[in-house]
C-alpha cells in the first residue's frame, strides 16, 4: 500500500518572517532502522508497508501534501541570548490532524543544512538519532509529555564530528515545535504584527479557551511547572533548558545531552558543555522559572498597558516556585504511596531523598524497592532506612492502596545511560538488536520483566557515562 500522510499545513500559511521553505538534501542510500506503526496509526497515516519509508524519511522523496520548512526563533543559550537561531538540521514536512483530533507536527532532523544552520552540516549523526528514538519513546511510556518518534533511517553517508560517523535522520512528531525563542525573535525584534500573528496561532492550536498574553503566560507557567516536576521524579536531567528548547504546548522537547541518573545527586549534570551546572537536575526548577520570565518578557509589547502588564506577569512567574512545590510534593509523594499529600510529607520525602544521597543510593532502585522487602539493602547504612522506614509506614497506614499507587509511580525500567551508549556504540558495528530490544522492554516501564532484569542493573563503575553530548 503507498503511504498516504493527510497534510494539513497551518504554520506554512504563515508569512515569510515565520519560516523558510526548502527541501531536504538527498542522501545516498538510505536504510530504515525503525517505523513507529503504532504511531503512524494514531496520525492517521496509512500504508505503513510502503517499501518507500527509507527514502521518504531520510528525505530523499517529499510526500503529496508535504510543504517542508525550517522555522527560524532566537533564544537563550546558557543565559546569553543569540538573536537568531532556527532550525539548522531540521525541517518541518507538515502537519496532520491525529485520531484524537489534535494538531501534530512531523518534522525531519538531521536532513541537511538550512539558512540557520550556522555553518553547521544539517545532518546527525546515528548516536543521537538512537538516543533520542529510544528516550523520547520511553517518556511517552513513562507518561511524560514529550515528542515522539516515527521513524530512523540510515542515510548511507558519513558524519564528521570528533571522527567519521554514520549519518541518520530522525522523524520527530510534536504537538507543535512553537518555542518560547519564537516569541522572543520577534519581540527583540520590534515586530509586533508578527509578534501578534504568533500569540493568535499559539492560542488557536495550544490554548483555544485563552483571550489574552495574561492568560497565555499563566498557563504555559502552569504546563512547564508539571513537566518539571514529573522529569524530577523520575530522575531526569534534560541538560540543554535553552528557551529554544522549551516549547509553548509543555512537551519535552530536543533530546541533546539528556540522561536518567543514577545514583542520586541533586547537583548531577551530563551535559559536556554544561561546566557550572546551570542546568543540573536540581537547579530544572529554578531554570524553568527563569525561561518563564523571558517569555513573560517577550510578551510584554502585546500589553496595551505595559507597566500593569510588567506587575501582573511579575507575579504569575514568581508564583511558579509554589506551583512547582505542589507539584515536586504530589509526584514524590505518590512515590511513597501517598494519594493526597499535605505539606507536613514534605519533611518524610526530603530526608528520604538525603537518605539517598548520603548512602550513594540509585534513584530508581530506591524507590521501585519500596516495593519489596529489600529495600534496605539500597542503602549502605541500613540502620539509617530502618529509622526512617518506622515513619513512613505509619504514615501509609492510612491510605487506601498505596502498593498500586507506588506501583504506577515508581518505574522499573528507565533508559539507562550505560546502557543506550552501549546500544549506540552496537549500532555503529552495525548491530540493531540492542537498539529494538531497548524500545520493546521500555514501552513497558512499570511492569516486572524478568526476562529483562539485566537492563534494571545500574553501571558498573567501568561503564559509568560522566558527559553526554548533543551531537551537532
Amino acid at each position: 500500500m503507498t503511504l498516504h500522510i493527510p497534510f494539513d499545513n497551518s504554520f506554512a500559511r504563515l508569512p515569510a518572517s515565520f519560516h523558510s521553505k526548502l527541501k531536504p538534501q538527498p542522501v545516498s542510500a538510505p536504510k530504515l532502522i525503525a517505523w513507529n506503526a503504532a504511531l503512524a496509526e494514531t496520525l492517521n497515516i496509512t500504508g505503513s508497508d510502503d517499501p518507500r519509508l527509507a527514502p521518504i524519511f531520510a528525505g530523499n522523496v517529499i510526500p503529496d501534501g508535504a510543504d517542508p520548512l525550517a522555522q527560524v526563533y532566537a533564544g537563550h543559550q546558557f543565559g546569553g541570548f543569540s538573536p537568531q537561531l532556527g532550525d539548522g538540521r531540521a525541517l518541518l514536512l507538515g502537519e496532520v490532524i491525529d485520531h484524537a483530533g489534535a494538531r501534530r507536527d512531523i518534522q525531519l532532523k538531521g536532513s541537511g543544512p538550512t539558512p540557520y544552520s550556522r555553518r553547521g552540516d544539517g545532518r546527525a549523526w546515528l548516536g543521537p538519532v538512537l538516543r533520542e528514538y529510544v528516550v523520547s519513546e520511553a517518556m511517552h511510556a513513562l507518561g511524560v509529555p514529550t515528542t515522539r518518534a516515527l521513524a530512523a533511517v540510515r542515510t548511507g553517508e558519513t558524519v564528521l564530528r570528533e571522527r567519521p560517523l554514520p549519518g541518520a535522520v530522525l522523524t520527530r512528531v510534536a504537538a507543535s515545535h512553537i518555542r518560547v525563542g519564537h516569541f522572543e525573535l520577534f519581540s527583540s525584534r520590534g515586530m509586533i504584527a508578527e509578534l501578534q500573528q504568533l500569540f493568535d496561532y499559539t492560542v488557536d492550536r495550544h490554548y483555544p479557551s485563552t483571550t489574552d498574553p495574561t492568560e497565555l503566560l499563566q498557563q504555559v507557567c502552569d504546563r512547564q511547572a508539571a513537566l518539571v516536576a514529573q522529569w524530577m521524579s523520575l530522575g531526569f536531567i534534560h541538560g540543554v533548558m535553552n528557551t529554544d528548547n522549551c516549547t509553548l504546548s509543555g512537551e519535552t522537547i530536543d533530546y541533546g545531552p539528556c540522561a536518567f541518573m543514577d545514583v542520586y545527586d541533586p547537583h548531577q549534570v551530563f551535559s559536556s558543555i554544561d561546566r557550572n551546572g546551570r542546568y543540573a537536575y536540581a537547579a530544572q526548577a529554578e531554570i524553568i522559572v527563569w525561561n518563564m520570565a523571558q517569555l513573560a518578557t517577550a510578551l510584554i509589547p502585546l500589553m496595551p498597558d505595559q507597566d500593569a502588564a510588567v506587575e501582573s506577569f511579575t507575579k504569575i512567574v514568581h508564583g511558579m516556585a509554589d506551583t512547582l512545590h505542589r507539584e515536586w510534593l504530589t509526584r514524590f509523594a505518590a512515590k511513597l504511596g501517598i494519594n493526597a499529600p499535605t505539606p507536613e510529607d514534605g519533611p518524610l520525602i526530603g530526608s528520604f531523598l538525603r537518605l539517598m544521597h548520603d548512602n550513594q543510593a540509585d534513584f530508581t532502585i530506591a524507590f521501585r524497592a519500596l516495593l519489596t522487602d529489600n529495600a534496605r539493602d539500597q542503602f549502605a547504612d541500613p540502620s539509617a532506612f530502618d529509622a526512617w522506614e518506622t515513619g513512613w509506614r505509619k504514615r501509609i497506614d492510612t491510605e487506601a492502596d498505596p502498593e498500586a499507587l507506588m506501583r504506577r509511580s515508581n518505574p522499573a525500567f528507565i533508559p539507562r545511560n550505560h546502557r543506550i551508549e552501549q546500544m549506540i556504540s552496537a549500532a555503529v558495528d552495525g548491530d540493531e538488536r540492542a537498539f529494538h530490544h531497548l524500545n520493546t522492554v521500555l514501552s513497558r516501564p512499570y511492569d516486572d520483566q524478568p526476562d529483562a532484569e539485566e537492563l534494571t542493573r545500574p553501571p558498573l563503575p567501568a561503564e559509568i557515562v560522566p558527559a553526554t553530548f548533543c551531537g551537532t
